[in-house]
């Protein structure tokens, strides 16, 4: 159960992430407030995931979701650059986290 865990709580990185982006410096209270509490469901399920996780992987992979998550929706939701290298080096970061997965004996 700790693998789908860890993948909810990166996924809820990505969704504070973005919410900070959204919150404009934190001066909009419904984006701050979404940021927020998504950011407290994210390191709670981390907490849960490390339980039976080793804390060096799980982290590596919420982190590496979370960056691949909130890099890709910039480029769809901010315009930001999709170069062919910016893409192949999220790329790279998505291998690093199936890596480990395969690596920590994940189901």
């Amino acid at each position: 159960m700790s693998w789908p865990l860890l993948f909810v709580a990166g996924c809820f990185e990505i969704a504070w992430a973005i919410g900070l982006a959204y919150s404009d410096g934190l001066s909009r209270p419904v984006p701050t407030l979404v940021a927020g509490v998504a950011m407290l469901v994210s390191v709670v399920l981390l907490a849960r995931a490390v339980e039976e996780l080793p804390v060096g992987t799980a982290y590596a992979v919420w982190t590496g979701i979370g960056a691949v998550g909130t890099a890709s929706l910039g480029i769809v939701l901010f315009d930001e650059s999709a170069t062919l290298a910016r893409i192949g080096f999220i790329g790279l970061i998505v291998v690093g986290i199936v890596g480990l997965h395969l690596v920590s004996g994940g189901p």
